[in-house]
């Protein structure tokens, strides 16, 4: 069973929400010792979380928990959080480490709360938009920028949808996400493109009628919903990588290409796509990725969950099976920081689950620290992990 469907009956469990199937299923998930253990997880950080709530027997709290829940008519502990809810209206940070789920909201009593010291900075909208000409105009929250073809808000980037072109000549325009940005901005023709840290992405201030619309990713990551052909008299979309083309007749997807990354990822969400590299060909379906590795030039087709692969899009990341390295290289793009790690065999230490992008990246080390025990120090702008 997905742990998504297993977590959403620990909850319901937990805000006494089970209907008699449900609980059958929860009691049947419960015969496995090691599931036995992630659920103990809950309810123990649970308690931790309603601890002046209520008073607690303190028997075993799985114990507690799997008497209760065999019962048909079992209610759970009264006057709890209800956790659901507090992923709808609190700021909540979340990761799953090892096989078990921990929950923290950002309003901890004082004696949980993390002494930040040097706050390092969250992520916000900000990039650099490079016109033909050469000029650099800096792009940010609260900042307006208007000329002939072009507006932004400080948050997105719009193109004027009359300006397309039936000359040859093109002109282009740069638009570079430093670490610690991201932003959004609707092309020529409509299209719409979300642009993740430390990426750039190069593309025509007018397509040209008639003619192939294509842009370049030169590196980084961006999610694409292309306005399709058929609002173009059948004009095709292209979008170039570093190796890889990829052919689009209106849909969406995500493509993940930095510099310094051996592989280049591409997500199709919706509609259909065609990835060539290298001479190799591949037509994708929704929730079909290739993986194409830049060093042996194989190429691998896989079904995943693209909530997953585009988390990053609607303000989380989400991690499922990821090694610490690999998930420290996400944070490090958008929180601006570098990790060093001292300890080396904890680079493959395993992460699964969902971090808030609004949310301070010391809750998470708070959280590997006392569940852990990974140790942390935080100096400027770079953290190491012991």
């Amino acid at each position: 069973m997905a742990i998504s469907e297993i977590h959403n009956l620990i909850i319901k469990y937990l805000n006494d929400e089970l209907n008699d199937s449900e609980r059958e299923t929860l009691v049947n998930w419960l015969n496995n010792s090691e599931n036995k253990a992630v659920f103990k997880k809950y309810i123990v950080l649970n308690r931790s979380l309603n601890y002046k709530y209520q008073k607690f027997n303190y028997k075993d709290p799985l114990d507690s928990a799997l008497e209760e829940i065999t019962k048909k008519n079992a209610k759970a502990p009264k006057k709890i959080i209800k956790l659901r809810s507090l992923f709808k209206y609190a700021a909540i940070f979340i990761v799953v480490i090892g096989t078990g789920f921990y929950f923290f909201k950002n309003n901890f009593n004082k004696s949980n709360t993390p002494k930040i010291v040097n706050e390092i900075k969250i992520g916000t909208d900000k990039a650099t938009l490079t016109l033909e000409n050469g000029t650099n105009i800096a792009l940010e929250k609260g900042k307006v920028f208007n000329s002939g073809t072009v507006n932004s808000d400080g948050e997105k980037i719009i193109y004027n949808s009359n300006s397309t072109t039936t000359t040859e000549e093109i002109t282009y325009n740069y638009l570079t996400i430093p670490r610690g940005g991201e932003f959004y901005i609707v092309l020529e023709d409509n299209t719409k493109v979300w642009l993740n840290s430390e990426s750039q992405l190069k593309y025509p201030v007018a397509f040209v009628k008639g003619k192939t619309r294509e842009v370049e990713l030169l590196y980084g990551e961006a999610y694409f919903e292309v306005s399709p052909s058929t609002n173009h008299n059948g004009d095709k979309f292209k979008v170039h990588t570093q190796q890889q083309t990829i052919e689009v007749l209106g849909t969406q997807f995500n493509v993940k290409a930095y510099k310094e990354n051996k592989e280049i990822y591409t997500t199709l969400a919706e509609g259909k796509v065609k990835v060539e590299i290298d001479g190799i060909t591949k037509m994708l379906k929704p929730s079909e990725q290739t993986t194409y590795n830049k060093t042996t030039k194989s190429i691998n087709v896989t079904t995943v969950d693209v909530s997953y692969e585009t988390a990053w899009r609607t303000g989380y990341f989400n991690f499922t099976n990821k090694a610490f390295v690999e998930v420290a290289e996400v944070l490090a793009r958008w929180y601006n920081i570098e990790f060093h790690f001292e300890n080396k065999t904890l680079e493959q230490f395993k992460i699964n689950g969902v971090i808030s992008k609004n949310q301070n990246v010391e809750y998470f080390l708070f959280t590997l620290k006392n569940i852990e025990n990974i140790n942390y120090k935080i100096k400027d702008n770079h953290i190491y992990i012991k």
